[in-house]
């Protein structure tokens, strides 16, 4: 049963769940979010003494498609190659066999007030134009990424409903989709609230989005920089800007003021 290292600080003396098969790393059981495949705990690095991320997938949940997840190690693989400052940090990856889990440790990825949301849209932003140009198209949070040549579309298709772009549904797409979503999650910074919170299942989702009906949350908030931000990235495939474009936005220039400043 896994205890807690008697090196720990006292702001880290609650038991861990789980430990690493090193022992470095401890899981807590306070959740830091989960997403279409998997589930992000609060961990601890007792070597380093810091806060970190435990991500960990129930392979269970793919046992029909092996395939699958062989996409899951793929994407792993792919994030322990990167390295780029704005592109989260992986520590450590392992199987757990008794539990059929998949787990892996990166860096915590922390929020803050409004002006910071908005440095932390344009760093993704910027790992987006990295990945472009290490001829990736599709960044995935194990939704999953898709590893294709610059001139090719990608052909699968994995996400959650609420973020995944019209054209994503006719399993043709190439890396604006990565647009549409980001624009999405903008959106539920600013307004706190689920995209499409008003429809109470996939079906009506997958309506609305595929005939181009806005979510009801874009009309409830006065920011017009920002409303006009999300309508750029969440435009028709023919209208969407890249992500080269969008570091041009004047949603950012307030950010860009501010730096300039505190120089």
């Amino acid at each position: 049963m896994p205890s807690v290292n008697p090196n720990q600080s006292d702001k880290e003396t609650e038991p861990f769940v789980e430990v690493d098969p090193t022992r470095r790393y401890g899981r807590y059981t306070e959740l830091l979010g989960c997403g279409a495949v998997k589930k992000v705990y609060r961990a601890f690095d007792q070597e380093e003494g810091i806060e970190v991320a435990w991500n960990q997938v129930k392979l269970r949940n793919f046992s029909d498609d092996p395939s699958m997840i062989d996409r899951l190690y793929s994407e792993v693989r792919l994030l322990r190659s990167l390295t780029n400052s704005n592109i989260i940090s992986l520590y450590n990856v392992w199987r757990d066999e008794e539990h059929n889990t998949l787990n892996f440790i990166t860096e915590v990825c922390t929020s803050g007030n409004l002006r910071e949301y908005r440095k932390k849209h344009r760093q993704i932003l910027i790992a987006a134009m990295f990945l472009l140009m290490e001829t990736l198209v599709k960044i995935g949070d194990l939704g999953l990424a898709a590893i294709v040549g610059k001139n090719h579309s990608a052909h699968s298709i994995l996400g959650t409903p609420e973020f995944m772009a019209p054209e994503l549904y006719d399993e043709h797409y190439t890396e604006l989709v990565d647009i549409y979503s980001f624009g999405m999650c903008v959106l539920e910074m600013v307004t706190l609230e689920f995209p499409y919170r008003e429809c109470d299942n996939v079906a009506k989702i997958y309506k609305k989005v595929s005939s181009g009906v806005r979510p009801q949350a874009l009309n409830k908030f006065k920011d017009e920089d920002a409303k006009a931000f999300i309508e750029r990235c969440i435009a028709q495939p023919g209208a969407r800007p890249s992500a080269a474009e969008l570091l041009k936005d004047p949603f950012f220039d307030e950010v860009d003021d501010d730096d300039e400043n505190d120089q």
